[in-house]
C-alpha cells in the first residue's frame, strides 16, 4: 500500500513538473510562406510546441483552390462555368456560394458573384481580352443577374446557361478564415492570418499587444514603391481593402479601374481610391470591401450606418484633387487606428 502511494505520489510530482515546464516555455513565432489563388499567403502564429504546418497548410488551399479558385482551370467552379454535367459542389463551395448570394441581396448587386464575364471581358481574368464595345457590354449584361443560378443540395442550377460565377471578391477572405479555424483546432489561438491582403487575426500576442496591420496609400501606378498610409491594431477581428489604384488598364490615355459596377457594365468612376472594412471574418471583410468599391464612399457609409448588425467598420481614402487624398472613417475604426506607422 505505501509503495503504491508513493509511486503516486511521484507520477503526480512528475506530471506537475511537465505542466510547469510547458507554461513557463514561451510560445516561438512561425512564419509560412507561399502562393495560392494566384497570390501570396503569409500565415503567422505563436506556439509552445513549436510545431511547423507549412504541409497542412498548402494541403488546405490546394483543396481550397481545387472547389473555388478560377485560376484552376478543373475546380469545381470553372466546370460549374463551363456548363459540365453532373457537377456536384463540396461544403466550401456551397458556403462561399450561400454568402455572396446574401451579400448579393443586401447590397442590392453591388456585390455579384455573376460579374465574371465582364471582368473577362474588360481583360481582368488573368490579364486577358480587348476593350469591349457598348453592344458586347449590353449584351453581358444579359447574364449576369445572379437571381438566375442557385443550389439544389449539392447540384448548382442555372435558368440562364451563360451566367458564370466568379469569386474573386469573397474566396480570398473565406481562404484566410479556414486557415484560421485550422490553427484553432490544432490549440493555436494568436496567429494572423494574410492572403492576398485580406486579414484574420485571433488573440493579442503573448505580450499583450495586438496584431499591426498596415493600410497602403494610394499610388499614381502599379509599379509605384509601396507606402503605409495608417496602421490599425485588431485581434479577433478581420480586415480587407479594395483599391482602384494598382489594378487597372490604360486604353487611349484612359485609365480604366478593375472594379465593374454590374449594373452599369463598366469599371467604376468615383473619387474613391481605396476602402478597408473591419469585419467579424475574412469572408464578411473581403465581400463587403468590394460591395464598396462599387458603392463609392457616400452609398457605403449609409449602408454600414443602415445595417449595423453586420458589425462592420470601415476606412475610406478619396481622392480630392488629383494630388490629396481625403480619409473619411467610421467612428469605430478610429479607435482601431495606430498612433504611429512604423
Amino acid at each position: 500500500m505505501i509503495k503504491t502511494l508513493r509511486t503516486q505520489s511521484l507520477l503526480s510530482y512528475l506530471a506537475l513538473s511537465l505542466l510547469l515546464m510547458s507554461c513557463s516555455r514561451k510560445p516561438e513565432k512561425t512564419i509560412i510562406t507561399g502562393e495560392a489563388q494566384g497570390t501570396y499567403y503569409q500565415v503567422t502564429y505563436l506556439d509552445v510546441a513549436k510545431r511547423n504546418f507549412s504541409k497542412e497548410i498548402d494541403s488546405l488551399l490546394h483543396a481550397f483552390d481545387r472547389s473555388v479558385s478560377l485560376w484552376d482551370d478543373s475546380s469545381i467552379i470553372c466546370r460549374i462555368n463551363r456548363n459540365e454535367t453532373g457537377v456536384k459542389t463540396d461544403s466550401v463551395f456551397r458556403f462561399v456560394f450561400t454568402q455572396s448570394m446574401e451579400v448579393a441581396k443586401r447590397t442590392d448587386g453591388a456585390f455579384n458573384p455573376c460579374v465574371g464575364p465582364l471582368v473577362k471581358a474588360w481583360g481582368f481574368h488573368r490579364k486577358q481580352g480587348k476593350m469591349p464595345d457598348s453592344l458586347l457590354i449590353i449584351e453581358l449584361l444579359k447574364h449576369i443577374d445572379y437571381r438566375n443560378i442557385w443550389l439544389q443540395g449539392d447540384s448548382v442550377v442555372k435558368s440562364d446557361t451563360s451566367i458564370e460565377l466568379d469569386f474573386n471578391a469573397i474566396a480570398q477572405g473565406y481562404s484566410a478564415d479556414l486557415l484560421a479555424s485550422f490553427l484553432r483546432q490544432k490549440g493555436i489561438t494568436s496567429y494572423l492570418v494574410d492572403i492576398g491582403g485580406e486579414v484574420v487575426t485571433g488573440d493579442p500576442k503573448p505580450d499583450g499587444n495586438q496584431w499591426r496591420v498596415g493600410i497602403e496609400k494610394p499610388s499614381d501606378s502599379a509599379s509605384s514603391e509601396r507606402e503605409i498610409e495608417a496602421v490599425v491594431e485588431i485581434a479577433h477581428k478581420a480586415i480587407a481593402t479594395s483599391g482602384s489604384y494598382r489594378k487597372y488598364r490604360i486604353e487611349n490615355g484612359r485609365r480604366y479601374s478593375h472594379t465593374i459596377d454590374p449594373k452599369t457594365g463598366y469599371p467604376v468612376n468615383h473619387n474613391l481610391l481605396s476602402v478597408s472594412v473591419v469585419a467579424k471574418d475574412g469572408i464578411t471583410a473581403d465581400a463587403y470591401a468590394t460591395a464598396f468599391m462599387v458603392m463609392g464612399a457616400e452609398k457605403a457609409w449609409r449602408f454600414i450606418r443602415d445595417n449595423k448588425d453586420l458589425g462592420l467598420e470601415a476606412y475610406f481614402i478619396l481622392d480630392e484633387n488629383k494630388s490629396n487624398f481625403r480619409i473619411i472613417q467610421t467612428p469605430g475604426f478610429v479607435s482601431l487606428l495606430s498612433k504611429t506607422t512604423e
